[in-house]
């Protein structure tokens, strides 16, 4: 049985929602990097940047970053329909994954930890940082709307793996605000894709409507 190491309202929503098409049963651990229980040492053995999500494959071998595991997950699974069948495509929806890792993901820890990259910064210096990351993220969120369209969903006519983690990474620090002003387009994509039945049963559970 796979084991997921995550917390509610994280990344590891993404990955529960991909759990849930390939069919693979697997057990959730609840923690977090912020916490210090038993969990959480289990958690740092496995992965010592302690962060979720963090797969642990039913041979025991251990999967980080929600990209490389939706990636993973959709190439185990072909039936799930996370990737596309077309290799053309599918190679536009991985550096979508990518993307989004890269310029959109690592943005947040900033936002929500700038003490640890400014550990001597005063309060009003990290709020700056904090302030200008926001903004960079809001910008990398348009580009990629501008460069991954919808036909009529990120994979194609179902929901797959880029639009799972779409779905996800947007819910944080105000950015599905900020899309409905930038890219309204790219906003109702988003909602279509919260409510989508492929997406919605596992998504609801982190975010009650």
């Amino acid at each position: 049985m796979y084991q997921l190491f995550g917390h509610s309202q994280s990344g590891s929503s993404a990955v529960e929602i991909a759990l849930a098409l390939c069919g693979v049963p697997y057990r959730r651990v609840d923690t977090y990097s912020t916490e210090d229980d038993e969990a959480a040492k289990e958690l740092e053995a496995l992965n010592p940047q302690k962060q979720v999500p963090t797969l642990q494959l039913a041979d025991g071998s251990v999967l980080t970053e929600a990209a490389a595991i939706l990636i993973h997950l959709g190439l185990s699974f072909p039936e799930s329909k996370l990737l596309p069948e077309d290799p053309v495509r599918r190679a536009q929806i991985i550096r979508g994954l990518v993307y989004i890792a890269a310029n959109c993901y690592t943005p947040i820890g900033i936002i929500d930890f700038p003490q640890r990259w400014l550990p001597d910064g005063d309060e009003a210096t990290q709020e700056r940082l904090v302030a200008g990351t926001k903004q960079r993220l809001y910008r990398n969120w348009a580009l990629f709307a501008d460069q991954f369209p919808a036909t009529p969903f990120l994979c194609g006519a179902e929901p797959g793996a880029l639009d799972i983690l779409a779905a996800v990474i947007t819910k944080w620090v105000d950015t599905r605000e900020a899309m409905l002003s930038a890219r309204p387009e790219f906003y109702g994509l988003l909602e279509r894709i919260d409510h989508h039945p492929r997406i919605a049963p596992v998504l609801s559970l982190h975010w009650p409507q």
